[in-house]
């Protein structure tokens, strides 16, 4: 059936349900005037005025399915409609809020984080509000009454960032335990290299950790698997594994992991008078030693497939 024959309240229930074909032969969801324009003639063929609450709630639900206005935009019309009698369309011409900082201004606060080596955001606001009080400067006339807060907005900005961008190195965090030196063996056994190696993830489940320890000078070398890579786990095994070299340990060395550099291992390795280092900055072949063994050791006869925890069960 065409649009144009809806007049009763049944007929547009049908509809709404879906056991009504309807037929559109105008080209109101294209146009938003023609769309206007629909809204108000199905709003005076239904004399929705006199329509009771349900039957005003059916014509709302008519009105969204068909022009695909939201029901909070077709209550603003309804009301304009009831109000004026008509519906005019309002079209905005203004683009929002007017800028009151402009790009010069941006390159302006650029230019004095240069000069003054990028000061807080108090500060760069003085300075703005001295040069234009102080010394007459009408280029900070606007600048000399930003706030701090935005300050940093504007730094933020893709114009700022154009035209300075300050980089700042990583701050290395002090760290009392052990001492970051080479490990120097002397020629002597005694001084072992110690890493670990993760048998990686399956659905979101870790594998195991193979603990792979090798004597620097005699190349000996003991594997101890884990369940997890915690100080529960992992300080018995180097307890066993400090007992099962066949000399007396002199040294261990390691990553900079949090496994291995912790206050616990720390106070087992200064019990038995055992030096504690670890890898320098920088410095990829302090532990080069025990990185070569688990690829060519550990990986060639365990393999590269993943280990279930579980599996240390049986």
């Amino acid at each position: 059936m065409n649009e144009n024959d809806l007049f009763g309240l049944d007929q547009v229930a049908q509809f709404l349900d879906g056991t009504q074909a309807l037929t559109l032969t105008f080209t109101v969801l294209s146009d938003k005037d023609n769309r206007y324009k629909w809204i108000q003639r199905t709003l005076i063929r239904f004399k929705y005025e006199s329509l009771k609450r349900q039957d005003k709630g059916l014509i709302m639900r008519y009105l969204i399915k068909i022009s695909g206005y939201s029901r909070q935009q077709l209550t603003r019309l309804i009301t304009q409609y009831r109000n004026g009698g008509r519906l005019v369309r309002r079209q905005r011409t203004t683009h929002g809020f007017r800028r009151r900082y402009t790009n010069d201004d941006i390159q302006l606060i650029a230019f004095v984080d240069e000069l003054h080596d990028q000061p807080n955001g108090y500060a760069l606001k003085k300075l703005c509000e001295r040069a234009y009080g102080l010394f007459m400067d009408s280029a900070y006339e606007r600048l000399a009454t930003i706030s701090v807060g935005h300050l940093h907005n504007l730094r933020k900005s893709k114009v700022y960032q154009r035209c300075r961008m300050a980089y700042t190195k990583s701050k290395s965090k002090a760290c009392e335990i052990g001492g970051r030196h080479r490990p120097a063996p002397q020629g002597l056994p005694g001084y072992i290299r110690i890493d670990s190696v993760h048998k990686g993830d399956l659905d979101k489940r870790k594998g195991v950790y193979h603990v792979n320890a090798v004597d620097d000078h005699t190349q000996m070398e003991i594997i101890f698997t884990v369940k997890h890579i915690s100080e529960h786990y992992l300080l018995p095994a180097l307890e066993e594994i400090l007992t099962l070299f066949p000399f007396t340990i002199k040294g261990v060395h390691s990553n900079n992991g949090s496994e291995d550099i912790n206050k616990r291992v720390a106070q087992m390795l200064e019990k038995l008078n055992v030096e504690f280092a670890k890898s320098r900055p920088r410095h990829s072949n302090d532990n080069a030693l025990a990185e070569y063994k688990n690829g060519h050791i550990i990986r060639k006869q365990f393999g590269y497939s993943h280990i279930p925890q579980h599996a240390l069960n049986k």
